[in-house]
Formats: C-alpha cells, structure tokens, sequence
C-alpha cells in the first residue's frame, strides 16, 4: 500500500494566509474599481460633458430649423439625461404647421427630431402672389415663383370657405390632387359652395365645396370612359355627368383661362 503524506497544519497556516489575502485583494480591487466608476458617473452626470452637442432635424419643408428647436425647449446647455420627451413633443406640436413629431435620444449627445408637417394642398393666388396653403386652412406668409404638384387656389375672399375648401383637399389622394391645376371659387346667390376646377388633363370640373373629397372620388373613372379627344365640364354636384364643350362653352373657357 501506498503512504500518503501527512502534511501538518503548521505547514499549510502560511499558504492559507497567502490564498485570504489574496482574495481580499481581489474584493478590494473590484470596490474601488465599482466606487470609482460611479464617480465618474456622477462628474459626467454633472459636468457639461454631458449636455447635448447636436440637435438634428427632418422632414421640416416649411418649419425653419430654429422655430422647431425654439419650439422644443432645448437647448445646448440641456443635459441630455434631463430631458422629457414626451414633454419636447408636445411643446413641438403647438406649432400650427407641424401634424407629428418624433423625438430621440442618441448618445452620446445628439437629439433627432423627426417631424412630419401638415399636407400642402395647394397656392393660393393673391393677384401676382402665390402663398403655400396647407390642409388645416393655414397659409403661409412666404411666396411662391416655382410650383410642385398642388392646385393654384383663386378668387376665395372669406376663410370659412376656403378652409373649408382645404379640408376636402386634404382628404383627396395624390393621385387626384396631382390632377387638378386651378380651383377658383364662383359662389352664386343659390349656391355659396360653387368650385370650378381646370384639370391638368384639359378637362373642367364644375363642383361644389360639401363632400368636395368624396365627389371626386368618381373622376378618374368618368374619365376613363370619355373619347380621348373628347372635351367639356365633368358636372360632380347634385350628380356625376359629362357635358362636351360647344363652341360658347369653349370660347368662354378661353376667356377664364385668360383672365387666370
């Protein structure tokens, strides 16, 4: 049989000590280390280190950069742990030409603010001027030389009318807005609501402002059923017909288009 070697408890006190003390280096090591990590937290926490550097913005086509960071609240002695977005959003979202906004964190110091503004519906035309005019009614205070894809609005001289007009424009799909050039306003004494629109196609719709959106929904398909050099007015009021132009009808179309 073998013999084991017996190993007093004298020799192995020094090893003992040597393995405690070790381990309370090793404990020791990992406070500091935690203890001087969360004062470098709290320094950066309270420093400027930690206040925002770069405040991005997009979507904005109207909204100038420094109205939405005007309207947000920040600024770049914010610290970027203190802020409260839903707070920002909602100081953002006072601004009449902004619909949605989305406010984000990215460290180490940068906000991003993505907005999304109220549609553009068409120009309203003031003799040589031509003003931007969003869905919710609003027009806006600058001019306009070259035009997107957006009707030029004439001749509605009182607001109800004309924000009522925007509405219905708003609720049309682009593809039916893109068609349409000119909407000019012919109230009558039986009928305040009366439009008149020119189409990009050459055709003229004659309309009225109550479920304007609605009505329109029909164009595309009356259309597509007409000869295609076939012209007249696409009646879209009281019910949905073709009318061809006749020589009066085409000559008093010119002079509109004139005075236009």
């Amino acid at each position: 049989m073998s013999k084991r070697k017996i190993v007093s408890i004298e020799d192995r006190i020094p090893q003992l000590k040597k393995s405690r003390k070790k381990k309370a280096n090793r404990r020791l090591v990992f406070y500091l280390t935690i203890f001087f990590l969360l004062i470098s937290i709290i320094v950066y926490l309270q420093s400027p280190l930690s206040n925002i550097k770069n405040i991005i913005i997009t979507g904005n086509s109207f909204v100038k950069e420094e109205e939405v960071i005007e309207s947000s609240g920040l600024t770049y002695k914010t610290n970027i742990w203190a802020i409260d977005q839903k707070e920002i959003e909602k100081g953002i979202l006072d601004h009449p030409v902004i619909e949605s906004v989305d406010v984000n964190r990215k460290l180490p110091s940068t906000i991003e603010i993505q907005i999304t503004e109220h549609e553009l519906v068409g120009y309203l035309r003031e003799g040589e001027k031509a003003h931007p005019i969003l869905g919710t009614g609003i027009t806006l205070p600058i001019q306009i030389e070259s035009f997107s894809e957006a009707p030029q609005i004439y001749g509605f001289t009182e607001e109800a009318y004309l924000k009522n007009m925007t509405t219905e424009l708003e609720k049309l799909p682009k593809s039916i807005l893109n068609l349409i050039s000119e909407i000019h306003w012919q109230p009558t004494e039986e009928n305040k609501n009366k439009v008149v629109l020119y189409m990009n196609d050459g055709y003229v719709v004659d309309g009225t402002i109550r479920n304007f959106a609605n009505k329109m929904q029909v164009y595309p398909s009356i259309v597509s059923q007409l000869e295609p050099d076939s012209k007249g007015i696409i009646h879209i009021g009281v019910g949905a017909y073709f009318e061809e132009f006749t020589d009066t009808s085409k000559n008093n179309q010119k002079e509109n288009e004139s005075e236009s």
